[in-house]
């Protein structure tokens, strides 16, 4: 799980790199959970999350640059 304290500290190409991992990791886990082999739903909660938390703060960096 990363804190978005720890988000804020990357750059933008590492928001974006951690944004594509979540994603893929996401489809995979949703992938398992229909053919029923996902071992923890809380998983796909965590990455929902985390890719909230990546697009939050690249929202708020880019009203910042305005």
């Amino acid at each position: 799980m990363t804190k978005a304290s720890e988000l804020r500290e990357m750059s933008d190409e590492q928001l974006l790199l951690t944004e594509k991992e979540a994603a893929e990791g996401l489809f995979k886990m949703r992938i398992q959970a229909q053919t029923e082999r996902l071992s923890s739903q809380s998983d796909v909660r965590k990455a929902r999350r985390l890719i909230a938390r990546v697009k939050t703060i690249q929202t708020e960096r880019a009203a910042q640059s305005k």
